[in-house]
């Protein structure tokens, strides 16, 4: 009987071969290929029709003082716009996730995430305290309608007044109003985003809204509606801050919002 004694590489060598895994015949080869996560992007849209003579105005209360905390009665008067009507989704708008109870108003109160009202009546419960109201016209998709009679911005006291917001309507105000909420299926592909902005206009050279995605930065210089992109599934942290000129932020206290939404399959 020969035997062979083997060096060390060889028996190495050996066990290497011997240990891998043999192929089936006729069984495919699959390559791993690794993928990097989808970059966010931001792109404007201007698709959405304009609406450029509707207006809102808030009849009651009449009184912007309150002598109790409870539930008070608002009433909008709402002209050349139709609440609950499922709005024209042109271009991109086709692609944001939209309301089958069609359009409404947007109730936004110490900038807290807004209340959707498809009447014009309605009741909210109002806290003791100062308070600011902001609300304006939606598309069914939640685009604000943005002209100079779309919207209302009022101070309101309820009992006693406590005021610790730095707000001033008269001053440059940017509203916080998309994305909101809970997103799922096709509609976590494209989310809307949109604000609403009182005494400024953004420009190149002059103030400016920075969107904050996930930590991910995007000057905004023109006011108009926004599509995000390219987000990943769970959660999805936005910040909207509303600058001047060389970057320090404007004082005031809706001018600086971060959210929270959630994308699932």
């Amino acid at each position: 009987m020969n035997v062979k004694i083997l060096g060390t590489a060889a028996v190495a060598l050996l066990v290497a071969v011997s240990c891998q895994p043999k192929k089936a015949e006729n069984e495919e080869v699959v390559e791993m290929e690794m993928t990097t996560p989808a970059e966010i992007t931001i792109e404007k849209f201007t698709d959405s029709p304009a609406y450029s003579s509707s207006t809102l105005t808030l009849k009651n209360p009449s009184n912007t003082t309150i002598a109790k905390a409870g539930e008070v009665d608002f009433a909008f008067d709402v002209e050349d716009y139709n609440l609950g009507e499922v709005t024209e989704q042109n271009g991109m708008a086709a692609n944001l996730a939209n309301s089958d109870k069609g359009q409404h108003i947007h109730f936004i109160l110490d900038n807290e995430p807004y209340s959707a009202h498809y009447e014009p009546e309605f009741k909210r419960e109002m806290p003791e305290g100062t308070h600011y109201l902001v609300a304006f016209l939606s598309r069914s998709y939640h685009e604000s309608v943005k002209n100079n009679h779309s919207f209302i911005a009022k101070k309101m006291v309820v009992g006693t007044a406590s005021d610790d917001m730095n707000v001033d309507f008269d001053k440059p105000t940017m509203i916080y109003s998309r994305p909101k909420g809970e997103y799922s299926g096709a509609d976590t592909e494209n989310l809307l985003l949109d604000f609403f902005l009182l005494n400024t206009t953004l420009s190149e050279d002059g103030n400016k809204v920075r969107a904050t995605i996930n930590g991910q930065e995007f000057m905004i210089t023109e006011w108009a509606p926004y599509v995000i992109k390219g987000l990943p599934k769970g959660e999805v942290t936005v910040k909207l801050e509303l600058l001047d000129a060389d970057g320090n932020m404007i004082p005031g206290g809706f001018n600086e919002v971060t959210r929270t939404v959630t994308l699932k399959d």
